[in-house]
């Protein structure tokens, strides 16, 4: 006799409200940590940007949900120039987003709710409004304030060329040569990425200085923990040499380059360390570092450095048994010397949604421009979510893709906002599709974001895809997540660790045991029938079980308890 489970088949699968965790040491070391993009997650005040009111409104949803901490991107005071990335004053929130007291109104029922808060920090680069880079500007060549940038005379008989030929990562030049105070064109300023986001010159001891009372202030105000963002790109390599080659950015992620994952960037992060260690509650850092090789990377995690760092090499690998099988290997494999735990991750603001990549075919990159097969983007995510979740160490969640959101791949070219779309041989410059406001409800003016709209426009149908039309059920992307998370905290062998053991599988097929835990994920494009290894706790899909034996649909992960 056959029995039938689907998604929601087990107690387990039904929606838990997640119970408020006791603090623990070493909380980090198997969290999930809940991305919020705040311009895009709920707008308190109907001007349709989200904000920080916004943020914490939504705060008992994602207790519920059953995360441990909550990564908010930038939302200091800037000129948006790059969605917050370009900070003007890192010790004030932006008036898009609120005020200090929102910010600590914010940490304050994070922190009652059992939440975690991580805030962003930019050290690689400031806005071109940052004071020290208006003052350098203003006082012309040789003011001290140019020695905490990287200011250069130009090349050529008048200085007309760049001081060398390195490429901004949003194309062009990542050189811009600024007017003097006496109308004169004048010295060169390094961006790797917009112009108006110069690079910071961390040989200068001011800037160290500055950042290390930059994070004692949002420690004092009882953050969590900090993402650095663009950790592998503070130290420049000496004399600023030349890398005699075009197309740089085919480059990265296959060599060390001058400009970028230099050795001088962990003292930087070893004085960082020293800091965050002299404050309790166990906080953290989070290195978002682009490196050549996951072994690069753990470098950064080194006992006396950072805690975490994003595995990109992970999110970049095509959902194929083979080569997930490899990256995980050699993820834990790298990260077991250090003692760090592993992280793992499948969106984020930067990348197209993984529920559209998986629906197009393999080998296209983290930016992909087409819709695909809407259905099998779907199902293949849902299955990488559970082999995600089901995996040893860390595991970060975008906002919105635990409801299934695709990328919105077809905004009109008038209201994209990414920089790099409108800079030459760059990125691609499609990250607004990402970054559209999440559905909260079936109708309305934004679906439940806000009462006055969307920054961006929202798609047609978005209100299906809302947490109201898919809360209580069965099967829907979103119980599927809030089953997954109140399992992984139910079992005992599943999170914290550093080793999965392979059981032999079909082709196409992953499948490990942890303890008592089992996890089978079949990439392939047809069905296999696996060994029903226990108690069915869950199921990304339909699957059928008979005499010992478990009939998996392509594309689809399944959990099993020997306990």
């Amino acid at each position: 006799m056959s029995q039938q489970h689907s998604p929601s088949g087990s107690p387990l699968t039904e929606a838990a409200v997640a119970t408020v965790a006791a603090p623990r040491r070493d909380w980090w070391r198997d969290a999930v940590i809940y991305q919020v993009y705040p311009r895009s997650f709920a707008d308190s005040n109907g001007d349709g940007m989200g904000d920080l009111e916004g943020v914490r409104s939504r705060l008992p949803y994602l207790r519920d949900l059953g995360v441990d901490a909550v990564w908010l991107s930038p939302f200091y005071a800037s000129p948006q120039a790059d969605a917050g990335y370009d900070v003007a004053d890192y010790r004030a929130v932006d008036p898009m987003f609120g005020n200090l007291l929102d910010a600590d109104a914010l940490i304050r029922d994070a922190h009652e709710l059992g939440l975690r808060i991580i805030v962003d920090l930019v050290p690689n680069h400031s806005s071109d409004q940052h004071e020290w880079f208006r003052r350098a500007v203003a006082e012309g060549p040789g003011s001290p304030l140019r020695d905490r940038y990287h200011f250069r005379p130009g090349k050529g008989k008048n200085g007309e060329l760049p001081p060398n030929d390195w490429e901004s990562i949003f194309g062009g030049p990542a050189w811009t040569r600024v007017t003097e105070p006496d109308g004169t064109p004048g010295e060169w300023y390094l961006h790797l990425f917009a112009p108006e986001q110069p690079d910071f010159n961390w040989e200068h001891p001011a800037v160290g200085d500055e950042f290390r009372s930059i994070l004692r202030f949002w420690l004092d105000m009882g953050v969590d923990g900090f993402r650095i963002d663009v950790a592998h790109g503070l130290v420049k390599a000496d004399g600023l040499p030349d890398l005699g080659t075009h197309d740089q950015l085919k480059l990265l992620g296959n060599d060390v380059m001058p400009f970028f994952d230099q050795d001088g960037v962990h003292e930087v992060y070893r004085q960082w360390r020293q800091i965050l260690d002299e404050y309790s509650g166990d906080r953290i850092f989070v290195a978002e570092a682009w490196t050549p090789t996951v072994e690069r990377t753990a470098l950064y995690v080194r006992p006396d450095e950072l805690h975490q760092a994003f595995n990109f090499q992970y999110l970049g690998t095509d959902w194929d048994a083979k080569e997930l099988r490899t990256v995980i290997d050699r993820t834990l494999e790298s990260m077991r010397p250090v003692g760090a735990p592993a992280t793992w991750v499948l969106s984020n603001h930067d990348v197209t949604r993984h529920a559209t990549r998986f629906a197009n075919p393999p080998g296209l990159g983290t930016q992909i421009r087409t819709a695909g097969d809407r259905a099998l983007g779907l199902r293949r995510a849902r299955a990488a979510t559970l082999l995600m979740l089901a995996l040893p160490g860390s595991a970060y969640v975008y906002q919105g893709e635990e409801l299934g959101l695709p990328d919105v791949v077809d905004l009109p070219d008038e209201v994209r906002q990414d920089p790099a779309y409108f800079r030459g041989e760059g990125q691609d410059g499609f990250r607004d599709g990402c970054r559209v406001p999440i559905p909260w409800t079936r109708a309305g003016s934004s679906y439940g974001f806000g009462a006055g709209g969307s920054w961006l426009p929202q798609p047609a149908g978005w209100g299906e895809l809302s947490v109201e039309a898919q809360t209580g059920v069965p099967g829907s992307t979103l119980e599927l997540y809030r089953s997954a998370l109140s399992a992984r905290r139910s079992q005992p062998d599943l999170g914290a660790g550093d080793a999965v053991q392979w059981l032999r599988a079909p082709e196409g097929v992953l499948a490990f045991r942890r303890g008592e835990f089992v996890c089978v994920a079949n990439t392939g494009g047809e069905a296999v029938t696996t060994p029903a290894y226990g108690r069915l706790l869950l199921a990304s899909g339909e699957i059928t079980e008979a005499d010992g034996e478990a009939k998996l649909p392509a594309d689809t992960t399944v959990w099993w308890t020997t306990g």
